[in-house]
């Protein structure tokens, strides 16, 4: 029998603490890209499996916060919107704001939503905020669907030019910074909700203070020479927004520098968040 103290056993998957703060193991993380897949399309599909109009609020919210913004914005407050249609105008910023807002309201709730999937099985824990921000691409997706269909019936109907060019290619660049601050900002939340949970019932009280401080009901321009002007300037918010705006109309207060500003500010919330989620992931289950 001494041949079985000669035998090694070998394992297909070792589980061991991770070597470093920011060692996210992105290799692992896209061999489990079929799991990744299978919670965007749980995340889409649970969402509205027990409504009645199921995918179409994609379409209702959109519609009715544009008709709100339309009358109290334009209608009321008398604000410009750089000469875009104003339904247009509101449109836009509503799409790609609500784009941001679901990926970062999603992502704070990482580590408390889904403690009791975590607590069963393993998988590189990077896959579940991942999932949320692809998710929600799909709504964004049928929210800008909606958004090209209103500016060719203006086309059509109201002479409003359609203005595609280089600057519409600036729109997947957009996309990618949104997605990018709402993740970063996203995971550093869910870390610090892990012991501190009051984080989870102010961010969506601050997410809507947020979009006020950000120009999507009102154009830059409307704040530029007031007191209030460079604070709306340094949110790194208000470039992308604009920016969105610039990639559809070819119009709008818009430049690259300020467009880097938003990278760059997206980098540093993504190496925080990279920071505070490695740190959390190892003990977070002796806290949640």
């Amino acid at each position: 029998m001494s041949h079985l103290n000669d035998t090694t056993e070998h394992w297909d998957l070792e589980i061991k603490p991770q070597a470093g703060l920011f060692d996210l193991n992105l290799k692992e993380v896209w061999r489990y890209r079929d799991l990744l897949v299978l919670f965007v399309r749980r995340d889409f599909v649970a969402q509205y499996k027990q409504t009645v109009l199921g995918p179409v609020w994609h379409i209702i919210q959109p519609v009715l916060t544009t008709l709100t913004f339309l009358l109290v914005f334009h209608s009321i407050a008398g604000i410009k919107t750089d000469g875009i249609e104003p339904i247009l105008f509101y449109m836009s910023g509503i799409t790609i704001w609500n784009y941001f807002a679901s990926c970062l309201t999603a992502t704070s709730n990482t580590f408390v939503a889904n403690a009791h999937i975590f607590g069963k099985v393993y998988f590189p824990r990077l896959v579940l905020p991942l999932s949320v921000v692809l998710s929600n691409i799909v709504k964004l997706g049928i929210q800008f669907g909606l958004l090209v269909v209103a500016m060719l019936w203006f086309a059509m109907f109201k002479n409003e030019p359609l203005q595609f060019g280089w600057h519409s290619l600036l729109i997947p660049v957009i996309v990618v910074l949104m997605a990018g601050i709402g993740l970063g900002l996203g995971i550093i939340i869910s870390s610090l909700t892990t012991k501190y949970r009051d984080f989870t019932v102010l961010i969506s009280f601050a997410v809507q203070l947020l979009m006020y401080a950000t120009p999507v009901a009102y154009p830059l321009s409307f704040l530029t020479a007031s007191k209030y002007g460079g604070f709306v300037i340094w949110n790194p918010l208000s470039a992308v927004v604009e920016g969105f705006r610039y990639a559809l109309f070819h119009t709008g207060s818009f430049n690259l520098p300020s467009l880097g500003y938003s990278a760059l500010f997206m980098l540093v919330v993504l190496v925080i968040g990279a920071f505070l989620f490695s740190k959390v992931e190892r003990t977070f289950m002796d806290t949640v």
